[in-house]
Parts: C-alpha cells; structure tokens; sequence
C-alpha cells in the first residue's frame, strides 16, 4: 500500500492524473503525451518519467497508435487507497475521532485531505466511466 501513496505524493503525477480524469470525463479516449506536455507546461522528459511511473503503479494504461501513445486513467489502484482510507472516515466525511486522536495533527489533516480527495477522484472516476461506451 506505501507504493501507491509514494505514487500519488508527488504533485506533477497528482496533475497528470486529474488531467487525464478531465479529458475522460470529457469524453476522450486516451491523452496524448504531447497534450500532457502543453497542458502542465513541464518538459516531454519529465512527463514521460512520471507517466512510466504511474503506468508501473497501474494507475494509467496507454494505448499505442503508430508511433503516438494515449494514456487513460485506471481507477482500481485508487480503490485499493479508497479502502485504506474508509475506516478513518464517519458516512459525514470526518475524520474519526480516535484516529484523529491517534494521530498528530499534522497527520491528522494530511490523512483528512488525502481520504477527501480519493473519495473525490474515484468517485469522478466511476462516473467518467460509466459514461464510457460499451460500459
């Protein structure tokens, strides 16, 4: 489990994966590396090493058109954070009292934002999906 919150811990993947929940919830199958690239402004290197990052996490699949690649998001390892995180949570959304407790504040609202925002994101996920053809 520490290798997927590695993953999601650097701020350029964190925006290549809500690019790529963008474009599929808009419809698109699959983004372009050189899309990305315009999009977040970095260089093509540093997109394509953490794009190999997320493809090695699962967190991203890629399709090959000719010498084109086409990445897309894949929502199951953000299940596996989503479940991690559900026991720390009341329905509401809160951080539990005894976690919070247990944890130093810091912590507290680190684990508080991080659980808000898988939420967020797999539940954007399985909407952007469901609307995918074929689904």
């Amino acid at each position: 489990m520490a290798d997927i919150f590695d993953v999601i811990a650097d701020g350029t993947r964190r925006d290549i994966l809500r690019l790529l929940l963008d474009r599929a919830s808009a419809g698109q199958d699959g983004t372009s590396v050189s899309h990305i690239v315009g999009e977040l402004g970095v260089s093509q290197p540093t997109v394509s090493k953490h794009l190999k990052v997320l493809r090695e996490a699962h967190l991203v699949s890629v399709r090959e058109e000719g010498q084109h690649r086409y990445y897309s998001l894949s929502a199951e390892p953000l299940d596996e954070v989503d479940d991690w995180l559900v026991p720390f949570f009341t329905q509401e959304g809160e951080l539990q009292a005894a976690a919070a407790a247990a944890l130093p504040d810091s912590a507290a609202h680190a684990a508080e934002v991080v659980g808000r925002a898988a939420a967020s994101a797999k539940h954007a996920v399985t909407n952007a999906l469901r609307k995918l053809p074929g689904r």
